[in-house]
């Protein structure tokens, strides 16, 4: 059958909706360029009647004006036909994708919830209650432990309030060696003299006695023995 009529032609994929809302936005701007071109040409139209007479002549120009205002309503009507158009589109567009979304995010959910099932199978409640339990007994045993090594041997028994009295002793002999009150006397002793011996008794215009390096009056040299 296919060699006497022919293999039909695959059918091409239409348009899709990306396609036709851009298609609609070109035809809406180009609409828009030729309101834009109608305006200037309008606003050229009323420059020249204002400046023009009643009469025959600005009957003509009025009646050009009113053409083109009659085209740039036209072309706004279908621009903003088109514009509708490609706002209920994308409107479209967006809750297809939305869908497509929320699918996507569904087919996951089944996916984690699957794979947690699966890993869940492999844990064992009553092996980590056993784990925990083995723990625990572990490090109240250690605990055992560090108790016996910190025990003391050979250390005499001393009653509780003999060593509270034999600590207050030791407070007060460490408040008595922190007495500094014996300093006292040394700050007031007199000071060091700062003349010779003799000083104060010698009247100034009267003879004076010599004295040696010590102080001590020297003696004359007819008294020293040969």
């Amino acid at each position: 059958m296919n060699r006497l009529f022919g293999r039909g032609k695959p059918k091409e994929p239409g348009p899709s909706i990306n396609d036709c809302i851009a298609g609609v936005d070109a035809r809406a701007t180009n609409i828009e360029e030729k309101i834009a071109k109608l305006e200037t040409e309008l606003r050229k139209y009323r420059e020249q009647m204002s400046k023009m007479r009643e009469g025959p002549a600005k009957n003509s120009v009025k009646q050009k004006a009113l053409r083109v205002l009659k085209q740039k309503k036209a072309y706004e009507q279908q621009a903003e036909s088109l514009r509708n158009q490609s706002f209920n589109m994308e409107q479209a567009n967006y809750a297809a994708q939305s869908l497509k979304d929320t699918q996507a995010t569904v087919a996951a959910m089944k996916d984690g919830v699957k794979q947690m099932k699966s890993e869940y199978k492999k844990i064992n409640i009553d092996q980590i209650e056993d784990i925990h339990d083995d723990m625990a007994d572990m490090l109240e045993q250690a605990d055992e432990v560090q108790e016996v090594l910190g025990r003391t041997y050979g250390m005499p028994e001393v009653d509780d309030d003999d060593l509270q009295a034999e600590l207050d002793a030791l407070g007060d002999e460490i408040a008595l060696d922190d007495d500094s009150s014996y300093l006292d006397d040394v700050v007031k002793a007199p000071n060091a003299p700062d003349k010779e011996p003799g000083a104060d008794s010698i009247i100034p215009g009267k003879s004076t006695i010599e004295t040696d390096e010590f102080g001590l009056p020297k003696i004359p040299t007819s008294l020293k023995t040969t």
